[in-house]
């Protein structure tokens, strides 16, 4: 009971300071917008797929980048949706709301670790990602996706909303982004969501290096 009594105290202190500074100006930062990522990653290649107004509304992004990757006949979708401040609501959705909205019933959910360094020689703790399975009627994919900001990335949403409260006290700060890769699934065999996995798995190796132009890192 008196650890629940802290941890409310904390929160109530914490939403409190950052209620107290949602009427500043966050300072400026300088970033590349999101339609400057490659087209061209490793072996594959993409094309812009245009999202729904009604749908960019909801979200209410400060910009964004929805694309279809290909390879040897293979496909994979990659959406990234950056968030100048989230003062005032406009939040970062959770691909566990949004999916459903689209028809896609999650029926699986993991955390994985994926390698971000090259050299395997060197100590690399990585980054821990969500991993889920989603499934529409016949069609199946393998979702990978996580939170970006100020050099963190963070799997859970609450830690999410946690670091936002904390650098908006600390820095001043709420800007963030959400990183989500798509991978269908070729067939209903293991040996097919196995193979969507590592599509995924190497694809997320391949552009995590290139976000910080994007995505600022401090």
């Amino acid at each position: 009971m008196a650890a629940r009594v802290l941890i409310l105290t904390f929160c109530f202190a914490a939403a409190t300071a950052y209620i107290a500074k949602a009427s500043k100006t966050e300072p400026a930062f300088t970033r590349a917008p999101l339609a400057g990522f490659p087209l061209q990653v490793v072996n594959w290649r993409g094309h812009d797929v245009l999202v729904d107004e009604n749908v960019l509304s909801v979200l209410a992004v400060d910009d964004h980048l929805n694309r279809e990757y290909l390879s040897s006949g293979r496909s994979l979708g990659l959406y990234v949706g950056f968030y100048q401040t989230q003062r005032q609501g406009n939040t970062i959705h959770s691909p566990l709301n949004c999916l459903p909205g689209a028809g896609w019933n999650p029926v699986s959910r993991s955390y994985i670790r994926i390698p971000t360094l090259s050299d395997a020689s060197l100590s690399d703790p990585g980054i821990q990602i969500n991993r889920i399975t989603i499934e529409k009627g016949l069609d199946r994919a393998v979702v990978l996706y996580w939170y970006q900001a100020h050099g963190r990335v963070v799997a859970s949403e609450y830690w999410g909303r946690f670091y936002t409260v904390l650098d908006a006290m600390r820095i001043n700060r709420t800007d963030g982004a959400i990183v989500r890769v798509i991978s269908p699934i070729a067939g209903p065999a293991k040996q097919a969501e196995a193979a969507a996995e590592n599509d995924a798995i190497s694809f997320v190796k391949s552009i995590y290096p290139l976000l910080w132009r994007y995505l600022p890192e401090s």
